[in-house]
């Protein structure tokens, strides 16, 4: 069993400083593979009948890098990579693409290394595969890239952990090229709450919502601010929390000798309570979870 304190947990989730967002994905990113069967990070996106995690997770990455036309873009910067398994989906996808991966958990891109290697093995790719992924530890408000250089920035559910907001943003603008796209999928708060409405309103998930609880409308602000134009925004979050929250309780017999013998009963029962929470707050329009296409101009 994986010895993790619950009260760190907790703690993580309240103080959410750099150094406690690195412990926590550390900690728990093992349970959110053993709970979706991938190395993918993000809720995904359930649409078109989907009905389980990785269909789920890569369709997610599907959408973004339909909208960030990575088609025609020569290099990305995935900013808050995670694993990088949506930067092998995309280079898989787009195999001229060259992929940087920012991320300031050391810990996973070591991982991510593994992980890509081994994607090349099994798939007899072109050895470009791994050197066209280059793992940067970095954090997302000092990018290691020159001005104007980049083609395409994407945040795959990871800006909410971004601080300050606006930081990240001009770095952002500073290295992504004129007329270059940014897309940006982020869980959201819908309306601007007290920090005693917040806690209330947010139960458990003021706790476990482990990053800033960003409202939409700021976000929005800070992007017109630094001149970035807005090309689509897709309000999913109805095909994200709710579909998640049904899958694992419909699944939760399943999952749950698997969870428990690695993490114990309390973090199990936490994370199904969480996860309730955001299909209540969902449906109730509290948060939402947002994708965002940009183009700099």
């Amino acid at each position: 069993m994986r010895l993790i304190n619950p009260i760190n947990v907790l703690l993580w989730g309240i103080r959410r400083n750099q150094r406690d967002v690195i412990n926590l994905y550390s900690s728990l990113s093992p349970l959110m593979s053993s709970t979706t069967g991938s190395y993918m990070l993000n809720f995904g996106y359930w649409s078109d009948g989907i009905d389980n995690p990785v269909e789920a997770q890569e369709n997610l990455c599907n959408i973004i890098g339909k909208l960030a036309e990575l088609q025609s873009a020569k290099t990305l910067v995935d900013v808050g990579s995670g694993l990088s398994s949506p930067a092998i989906f995309w280079k898989n996808e787009y195999p001229l693409l060259e992929i940087y991966c920012i991320n300031i958990n050391h810990p996973h891109l070591i991982f991510a290394n593994k992980l890509k290697e081994q994607f090349f093995i099994q798939k007899n790719l072109n050895k470009n595969f791994i050197s066209d992924i280059s793992l940067f530890n970095s954090t997302a408000i000092k990018l290691p890239f020159n001005k104007q250089s980049i083609d395409r920035i994407v945040a795959l559910e990871s800006a909410q952990h971004f601080k300050p907001f606006i930081e990240f943003i001009k770095d952002v603008k500073y290295i992504l090229k004129k007329d270059g796209i940014f897309v940006i999928a982020i869980p959201v708060i819908t309306n601007l709450l007290s920090p005693i409405q917040n806690l209330v309103k947010l139960g458990i998930l003021s706790f476990t919502w482990a990053s800033e609880h960003y409202v939409l409308n700021d976000i929005l602000e800070i992007l017109k601010y630094e001149n970035f134009k807005i090309i689509e925004i897709l309000n999913i979050g109805s095909l994200v929390y709710t579909p998640l929250s049904e899958y694992y309780i419909k699944n939760r017999k399943n999952l749950l000798k698997r969870i428990t013998s690695e993490y114990g009963s309390f973090l199990e029962y936490i994370l199904l309570k969480s996860l309730v929470k955001m299909d209540k707050l969902s449906k109730e329009k509290i948060i939402d979870y947002i994708i965002i296409k940009l183009r700099k101009i």
